[in-house]
């Protein structure tokens, strides 16, 4: 099992200190990063939180899924790796060229 957890559900006014807190109880931890919106730094709803061993993030999932905080009901599970996205111009991974329509003469 990965070190790394994925956390959701959770809700706006959450803070890094508070899920720290939380996820100390069961282990420790080395890392939070709870995922902001780039415009507005306002919270997405969900984080990632690496524990120091394997047994602690087990541990982790076991208990805090679930568990309620700032009244919401958390989701705590195994991270997964970041799916691959096709690049480019919106995600079609074409040029600009193929999507115009052709002029006649």
């Amino acid at each position: 099992m990965a070190k790394r957890l994925f956390v959701g559900s959770l809700s706006y006014d959450v803070t890094q200190g508070q899920l720290e807190e939380l996820f100390a109880t069961v282990g420790t931890v080395t890392s939070v990063n709870l995922i902001t919106d780039r415009d507005t730094g306002n919270s997405k709803g969900f984080a990632f939180i690496d524990m120091a061993s394997d047994a602690e993030a087990e541990k982790a999932i076991k208990e805090l899924n679930g568990k309620e905080i700032s009244g919401r009901a958390i989701i705590v599970n195994e991270a997964r790796p970041r799916e691959e996205r096709p690049g480019g111009f919106n995600r079609g991974g074409g040029s600009f060229s193929e999507r115009r329509p052709r002029r006649r003469p």
